[in-house]
């Protein structure tokens, strides 16, 4: 008898790690990512990535990401996010608006975060920024009044302008961001004694066009109305900028690292990392309907005092003073 419950306590003791282990198999998150382009911000999903380190998700080992990618073509997303839901995937991050909006088509049941809305309630993908209302979340870095602060950047950089061209993609009024954030600038403009010129690309062709129209247009600066084509297209637009010396102000600190002149506006990576909080808290339980979308609450200035140099500008010190980052 003793010899018996020995060995029923032997096999007990070994059966116990194999039970705990099988507990913690049994708790791997599967996760959907879905975007239009995977080249537009790889340092984006890093971020991500990074913030679900920090909370303790090792992908690979207690979740797993689903990847899907339209390749710039967004009526690809729908059949994506499809699959997604087909996965039965505990949650789905959307990397931008058109993915959030055809996530929210695919599914109401699966809890879905956007790292970075422009204006979701605009969209219609929540009933509003403090109680979203569905299956829908996240942060979100629209601000239309930060444009005019931008015009007030170029303005005090180059106190003799009064042409300033916004580059901006038609498109992106129905992502929220296009109209709301144009009648800013013009009120903002008419307060500075500035005129806009406003000059449209719907996709990457249009572009080199765009910047022609600039010229002929005599525009002395220019600000660009944020935008996913522009931002997976930011190298080339800078390019022209430098080529057709049109001192620019960007929305995003990614302009300014690939040469822009300036960026004032939210730092969109950090968004990307804190959007694994939302999805650490809905995967412990809480809804989605309850989680307030964030709004930025550091905006940073960044200055390229190299690119300035090159167009022939000073930058004044009261405007260096304010950077939260200078290149010299």
């Amino acid at each position: 008898m003793r010899r018996r419950a020995f060995l029923k306590a032997a096999m007990a003791l070994l059966a116990a790690p194999l039970a705990a282990e099988a507990q913690q198999a049994a708790k791997v998150t599967r996760m959907g990512w879905l975007g239009t382009q995977s080249a537009g911000g790889p340092h984006l999903l890093a971020a991500f990535r990074q913030g679900l380190l920090e909370l303790g998700y090792v992908e690979g080992r207690n979740v797993l990401i689903e990847y899907r990618y339209s390749a710039g073509k967004a009526e690809q997303l729908a059949a994506l996010a499809a699959e997604l839901v087909a996965l039965k995937v505990d949650v789905i991050v959307a990397a931008n608006t058109p993915a959030a909006l055809a996530a929210k088509r695919a599914t109401q049941a699966i809890p879905i975060v956007c790292p970075a809305f422009p204006d979701p309630v605009a969209t219609g993908l929540v009933t509003s920024i403090a109680r979203p209302g569905g299956n829908v979340t996240g942060l979100s870095f629209f601000g239309p009044e930060l444009v005019g602060k931008r015009m007030e950047l170029l303005k005090q950089a180059m106190p003799g302008i009064s042409r300033v061209a916004v580059l901006m993609v038609p498109t992106d009024v129905a992502e929220g961001q296009g109209e709301t954030t144009l009648k800013a600038g013009e009120v903002a403009a008419r307060a500075l004694g500035l005129r806009l010129q406003v000059v449209e690309a719907r996709g990457p062709s249009d572009i080199n066009r765009a910047f022609s129209d600039m010229t002929k247009e005599h525009a002395e600066a220019l600000t660009v109305l944020g935008g996913r084509m522009l931002f997976e297209e930011r190298k080339r637009v800078v390019e022209l900028a430098a080529k057709t010396r049109l001192p620019a102000v960007y929305g995003l600190r990614e302009y300014f690292e690939v040469g822009g002149l300036m960026a004032y506006g939210p730092n969109i990576q950090d968004l990307f990392r804190r959007a694994a909080t939302y999805v650490d808290k809905i995967l412990k339980g809480t809804k989605p309907s309850d989680l307030s979308v964030e709004r930025p609450t550091k905006l940073e200035l960044v200055v390229n005092l190299k690119t300035a140099k090159t167009l022939g500008i000073t930058i004044p010190q009261s405007v260096r003073f304010r950077a939260d980052r200078v290149i010299e």
